[in-house]
This record gives C-alpha cells, sequence and structure tokens, in this order.
C-alpha cells in the first residue's frame, strides 16, 4: 500500500511526485505518526478507530464520521492511536488553482477549500462532521478516486478530475447545506484576490486596492469579511505567508529573499508574521520540514502518511 502512494518525505514534508494530480488512499495509524507538512491540499475522513490530531490550534479527539481539510503548509499529526483508520483524499495547488478555481465561486465548495480553513482563526485547518445518510456517499467517491491510482493522465485526467470533485462537492454539500454559508462571493472580492495574488510583491494597501476596483474601502472590507471572514489585507498576509512557506521548502533563495519576495522586504517584520502563522520561526520551519531522512526515521515507512 505504501508503494502506491505518489509521495516521497523529505524529513517532515510530503510532497507529491511523478505529476499526480490527485489521489486517495486509506491508511491506518498505530501509537503516534510525527509531526508532519505536506506542499497539497489534504482531506482526511476518520473510518475507524480511535486517535487524536494534534496541531496549531491544539487536540483534537477524532471519531467516525470527522473530516480534517488542512491547506498546503500546515502542520500536524496524530497520537495516541489505536486503529485509527483515515481515508486521505490529496490534491495539488496547481490543480486547485486551475482546473478547480471555479470552486472560490461556489459559495459550498468556496468556504470548503479556501475560506473555511482561516475563518475564526482556525489557522488552516478546517474540522467537520460528514452526517450518516451522506457518509457513504462520500466514501464511495473515494474508493474510486483510489481506482484511478496508476492510470494514464493522458487519456483519464477528466476521470481523476470529475471524480475528485464529485467527491468534494459531496462533502461540502453534507458539511455546509444550502443557507448554511453565505452567498455566492461578491465579484469585486473574487477580483481583489486574484489582483493580490497575481502581485503579492507589490506594495498593497486597502486605499489602493479599493482604487483598483473604483468601490470605497470601508464596503470593500465589509464584502471582504463578508466572504472570507477577513479584511483584505490580512487575507494578502494570509496569502504571502502560503507562498512564504512553499519559498521556504522548494526553494535555496536566503529567508531575507523570500520575505522580499512574496512583499515583506522587512525581515523582522517577516519573521513576525510567518511566526504568528505557523507559531515557528521561517529559519526553524525550514529546517525541521526539508532536511532528508530515510523512510524508517520518517515514519512513512508504518502507513504513516496522514
Amino acid at each position: 500500500m505504501v508503494d502506491d502512494f505518489p509521495v516521497e518525505q523529505t524529513r517532515t514534508l510530503i510532497h507529491i511526485i511523478d505529476g499526480t494530480l490527485a489521489f486517495a488512499g486509506q491508511y491506518i495509524h498505530e501509537d503516534v505518526h510525527p509531526i508532519h507538512t505536506h506542499s497539497f491540499m489534504e482531506i482526511a475522513v476518520v473510518m475507524g478507530g480511535v486517535g487524536a490530531q494534534r496541531s496549531l490550534a491544539g487536540r483534537k479527539e477524532l471519531e467516525v464520521g470527522d473530516v480534517l481539510v488542512l491547506r498546503p503548509g500546515v502542520w500536524h499529526g496524530y497520537e495516541d492511536c489505536r486503529g485509527l483508520d483515515l481515508f486521505n483524499c490529496c490534491f495539488s495547488t496547481d490543480l486547485l488553482r486551475r482546473e478547480l478555481a471555479w470552486t472560490r465561486e461556489d459559495p459550498q465548495l468556496g468556504h470548503l477549500l479556501w475560506t473555511g480553513p482561516y475563518a475564526e482563526q482556525r489557522r488552516g485547518i478546517l474540522s467537520s462532521r460528514i452526517p450518516g445518510d451522506a457518509f457513504g456517499e462520500c466514501v464511495e467517491h473515494l474508493e474510486r478516486l483510489h481506482d484511478l491510482r496508476g492510470v494514464s493522465l493522458s487519456t483519464h485526467r477528466g476521470d481523476v478530475i470529475g471524480r475528485l470533485t464529485l467527491f468534494l462537492s459531496c462533502l461540502a454539500r453534507s458539511v455546509f447545506p444550502a443557507g448554511s454559508t453565505s452567498s455566492a462571493t461578491h465579484p469585486a472580492v473574487l477580483e481583489a484576490m486574484r489582483m493580490m495574488e497575481e502581485r503579492p510583491a507589490y506594495h498593497w494597501t486597502l486605499s489602493s486596492l479599493a482604487a483598483e476596483l473604483h468601490l470605497a474601502p470601508g464596503y470593500l472590507v465589509r464584502l471582504f469579511k463578508s466572504a472570507t471572514g477577513l479584511p483584505p489585507m490580512a487575507y494578502l498576509s494570509r496569502h504571502r505567508v502560503e507562498l512564504a512557506a512553499t519559498r521556504l521548502l522548494h526553494t535555496d533563495q536566503p529567508i531575507n529573499r523570500i520575505g522580499e519576495s512574496v512583499g515583506w522586504p522587512d525581515q523582522n517584520y517577516f519573521a513576525r508574521r510567518f511566526k504568528s502563522h505557523y507559531g515557528l520561526s521561517a529559519s526553524t520551519y525550514r529546517a525541521r520540514f526539508t532536511r532528508k531522512l530515510g523512510l524508517q526515521g520518517s515514519g512513512l515507512s508504518h502507513l504513516a502518511h496522514g
């Protein structure tokens, strides 16, 4: 089963290899799975057993039917596991920002994947519970996605993306019934998101952003908070820190250059913002999640992929 999982582990960073867009796999955890992070989106559905998740948000006891949505760069681990059975669904950030970019405009999917993990100080982790009548359907989609492991993307790309979309849609619909999330995101908010994400190093201010959108700053703040739970500049900070984490893990750029590249040329300010978000300094984050370890020391050898 381990050999079927298209990932590599570099110390405590897990990343997708071989060009895989999305995959699903069921894994059983015993005792402890050490703190780790990953460079992809992860959704874990609890199928059986007992255990607890440990993250920056604290400790969460897990039960059958629980679901965890984790944004890239978030660190977490599992402890006190006794047959903790997780069905994991993982997909690349490139897929999220390209083929699944439309999900940001959908009230339920947008909350599940984009805004919910950060609203109400959740620090990139959204936890919920799948009601019994939808649990079987969600698991069926995960099983079918697992069955597609190993097919050629040149001939089955649509199948993989389609099955992933069916799972995400079923999950979002069951976890956030119609009316439980806000209505469709205002076009000005979507445009603001795109502008800031395309130019993270630009010296954005609320006034300059509002001017680009021909809106009053106060009105833009209200629209943004209604859609994301964050004002625009806080949303930008979140994007910058996620981008910085990715560059810390996947490039050899000096930390001060990474801070500058995401829009924080003041190294002390960048250091404060990064530690506030991830609970670790940028240097500690890079050292902890990028140094090479063998499989035996990484925990990967005993199905510890969560």
